[in-house]
């Protein structure tokens, strides 16, 4: 039921035919009888800069699910960012503070981490390349080498951009190195999928899945399919694989916490998810 009491998270992206993120809020919100809801808000990037100020305007929005193509701009966008943010270079939830001010946090990185690690992946000194260096391949870059992976290998179709996030890496995280230029997954523990590739029918795959090793993880970011065609591959290949949903679950409950709702565990989100493809 929504009434003059619901409270509004907008979820702001484009194009939004992939949003799960309503599948999963929403339901566990009804279960726990909380009055809010999140909302799917198709804001193209011409006029972003326009609408999350006015989002922020009404009275009863709690805060801003962020996601692509966003992640990056918003960053120049609010008030105030967390060192997350400043590393990643990106952010993908907003929220109001007491005094009006706009305060940008991230969490995917940190779910993608957290899916990894329950599913046994050892992290430590690990050899790990993402391909894409926008906003979600950027965070989950970041959260990697807090991990103390042992080496990055960062791939972005616009090279400055794969440069840049090695600057802000080699700057925070010293222990880990960080090299840029190429996407060839041989020898590497860890390959993740930071791009859109995926999405849309007869998109080429990230990389060239032969070339990965039989031992590896594939993680993926796409959400419009559990079973990507890039994960498919490197299923058959041999590779263990974490889809893009696991990364959404796993970043909930921080959310939850962050925008002032009851928090819960991925587990009861899984049980009350309704998710389509």
């Amino acid at each position: 039921m929504v009434n003059g009491s619901t409270e509004l998270i907008a979820h702001l992206g484009w194009p939004t035919h992939a949003f799960k993120a309503p599948m999963i809020y929403n339901p566990y919100f009804e279960s726990i009888a909380v009055n809010a809801m999140v909302v799917p808000m198709g804001c193209t990037p011409e006029n972003f800069a326009q609408v999350l100020p006015a989002v922020f305007r009404l009275e009863n929005v709690r805060g801003a699910l962020i996601t692509m193509p966003h992640k990056v701009s918003v960053v120049d966008l609010v008030d105030e960012v967390t060192a997350t943010v400043k590393v990643a270079g990106s952010c993908n939830a907003v929220k109001r503070l007491p005094d009006g001010r706009l305060l940008g946090d991230m969490f995917d990185g940190e779910g993608f981490v957290r899916g990894l690690a329950r599913k046994g992946m050892k992290l430590q000194a690990a050899r790990a390349l993402v391909v894409g260096s926008g906003g979600v391949g950027s965070a989950i870059a970041a959260s990697l080498a807090a991990a103390g992976v042992g080496e990055l290998a960062l791939f972005d179709a616009n090279g400055s951009a794969a440069d840049a996030l090695a600057q802000r890496l080699v700057a925070h995280y010293r222990g880990v190195r960080v090299t840029t230029g190429s996407k060839d997954p041989a020898g590497f523990d860890l390959v993740v999928n930071g791009t859109p590739l995926g999405m849309n029918p007869g998109d080429p795959l990230p990389v060239d899945v032969a070339r990965m090793e039989p031992h590896a993880f594939a993680g993926e970011v796409v959400m419009k399919t559990e079973m990507t065609p890039f994960l498919a591959a490197a299923q058959a290949r041999g590779c263990r694989v974490q889809v893009g949903t696991d990364m959404l679950f796993q970043m909930i409950p921080p959310y939850l916490e962050f925008f002032g709702f009851p928090s819960t565990t991925p587990e009861v989100l899984r049980a009350v998810a309704r998710l389509e493809y």
